[in-house]
Order: structure tokens, then sequence, then C-alpha cells
């Protein structure tokens, strides 16, 4: 019998209930929150949290909070089941969709856009993968596809590889794209085995690209820049994606840093999204223009080509644009949707 990863083992190890979580780090949980929205976090993980304190970034990122409960925001903000047109399916973008490989993650985010949704019950997530083949196949207008979730590097080398053979059979598909927390919150899942199955995969596919999802440089540990390495080894576009949040990464120093980093390990700064007015991460959202003024400050200590695209997912579905022009000179006013429509959102959203 084969030897179990050892990812696999620090996955099934770790904290999952209030009462454990809040027994190893001398901290009150939130019962109502947890209830409501679960915690998973890796024992490594939460030894990190418990050496920087209840008030540090990644408390603030990964522990519940009472302020998950305000009454504000959107279940679904950004529509996707509005596009949700097929088993996995999310098709927002005429020549890219998004497949949802799984609803599992290797932490739970208390900011994360889908915390409504990452139930394998939920509709996003219901599988029949020859139905999923079948709309692809239909669709020939779609070149990329982007394994989201839940985090995609939840499912075994086995099943991805199963996964991509599928749609490498299918002729005008030609990119993949991988969206992932598990480089810097359970590194040990980016092994020699993974790597090769991007190699193998990189000569049939025109693009294999993995964005690595970070919002601070604590984030990341001694096993984390190892992962790093290895993924720079590979033939594959290494790409990164933050998300900009009030009191965790909200100030110049910080963003600045966590691009250098980027940089230092071979990873293209790619995505700073602002964040999603999603119900129960409220307490993380800020204006945009503030936002706006974050990201004009980036130009003062980094060069271009090291300056991610900042971006908005527009409620309601209308889809990711820029959210600022880096000539600009004043930070509020509207945003122009990819149809041309004019969308203000200088404040908040009711419950939806």
């Amino acid at each position: 019998m084969d030897k179990m990863p050892s990812w696999t083992l620090k996955f099934q190890e770790a904290f999952r209930d209030s009462e454990t979580l809040s027994n190893f780090l001398g901290w009150k949980t939130s019962e109502k929150v947890t209830k409501i929205y679960p915690v998973f976090i890796p024992r490594d993980l939460a030894q990190r949290m418990k050496d920087e304190g209840q008030n540090g970034v990644l408390a603030r990122e990964f522990f519940p909070d009472e302020a998950e409960l305000i009454d504000q925001g959107y279940l679904d903000p950004i529509g996707d089941k509005k596009f949700n047109v097929a088993p996995q399916i999310i098709h927002r973008y005429p020549n890219r969709v998004l497949f949802t490989a799984t609803s599992v993650c290797p932490v739970h985010c208390r900011y994360c856009f889908r915390k409504n949704e990452l139930s394998p019950n939920d509709e996003i997530f219901e599988t029949d993968f020859e139905k999923t083949l079948n709309y692809l196949r239909e669709h020939s207008e779609i070149s990329e596809i982007i394994f989201t979730g839940g985090d995609p590097l939840t499912l075994t080398d086995a099943k991805l590889d199963r996964t991509l053979e599928a749609f490498s059979k299918i002729s005008h598909i030609k990119d993949i794209r991988f969206h992932t927390r598990y480089p810097a919150i359970l590194p040990e899942r980016i092994d020699e085995g993974f790597v090769g199955l991007l190699n193998k995969w990189s000569r049939h596919f025109r693009t294999i690209s993995l964005a690595v999802h970070a919002n601070h440089v604590k984030e990341f540990s001694c096993a984390s820049k190892s992962a790093l390495k290895l993924l720079a080894g590979a033939r594959i576009q290494l790409l990164s994606q933050t998300v900009l949040l009030k009191n965790v990464n909200d100030s110049e120093k910080a963003l600045t840093e966590l691009m250098e980093f980027f940089v230092d390990h071979k990873v293209r700064p790619y995505y700073l999204h602002h964040p999603d007015q999603v119900r129960g991460g409220m307490h993380f959202y800020l204006s945009l223009e503030e936002g706006r003024s974050l990201y004009h400050s980036l130009r003062k200590n980094l060069p271009g080509w090291a300056i991610p695209q900042y971006v908005i997912d527009v409620p309601g579905g209308h889809g990711k644009i820029p959210a600022a022009n880096p000539e600009a000179h004043s930070y509020s006013g509207n945003l122009l949707s990819l149809s041309g429509e004019t969308i203000s959102i200088s404040e908040p959203h009711a419950q939806v």
C-alpha cells in the first residue's frame, strides 16, 4: 500500500472545531460564529497564529470573529449562481470558465467571498462530469479553464491527472489555471509528485498557470519558501493573488513587502482584489477610495512589472474590472463594467 503523503496527514490533523482550537490557543471562540462559519486551521498555522498573538495578522484572517455576524452583504457577492451553467462550471467571460473542483480548503479564511457557499451540497459544486465535459465540448469559444473552489489542490494528484487528461482531449482548451492557498497555508502539498504532474501536462496545454493566494508576508513559513522554490522550477506561469483587507494589509508597507516577497520568489504579481461585499466578511471591507489611494502608493516603491492589477468583482455578476487608473489623481468616482454600464459602489450595498 502506498504511503500517505505528508500533506494529507497534516490536513487530517487540522483543527476543525471551536473547542479544540480554543483550548490550543487559549483564546475564547464564539460558538455563535462557528455554528454558521466553521473553523478549519492546520496545526502549523495555528501555532504561528498563537506565536503572533490574538491581535496579529494571522488571527485576523483566520480566527472567528463576532463581526462575522453583522447582517450586511451578499450571500453570493459576485453572482456565481447566475453564471453556473453546467455542473461545476461558472461561465462569466466568453473565452474562459471557472471549474469548481471542490468545496474543500486547507483553511477557512474569514473574509472568503464564497464563505456562504462552501458546502458540497451547494449547487455550484454539484458534480456530473460528463455533463461538464459536454458543455465544454459544445462551447468552442472556451480556451481556458480556471480551477477554483474551495481549493483545487485539495484533490489528489491522481484526481487532478484524470481531470486534466479529460480536458486535454477537448481541442479548443488551450490554457489551464489553478488558484490556490496551499503554498502559504499547507505547503507540504507542493511536492515533487505535484510538480511532476504540472510538468507532464505543460506539454499538452499552451500554458499552465498557478496563482498563489496570499495576503501578507507573515503567511509564509520556511516550508512555504521551499514550496515556492519547487514551483519556480516547474514549467508553468507562477502568479500571485491578494485580497485587500482592512486591518490586515491595508497599508503601503504591507502591500509593498508582499509584492517584493513574490518577486523574490519568482512569483509574478498578478491580482490585487478589492474585497467582495460578502455577508460575514464586511468587517474586512474598505472603500474604493481608500483602496485606490493605497494602490497608487505602490508606484512609488515598485517597478511597473511588480505591481499587480487592482481589480474588483462588481456585485451582481458584472465581472472583474479594473478598479484604478494609475494616472488618476482622484480616487473617488464610478466604475465602468465590461458592457459599458456605469456602476457606483462608493458605499457597501445593503443585505441581499
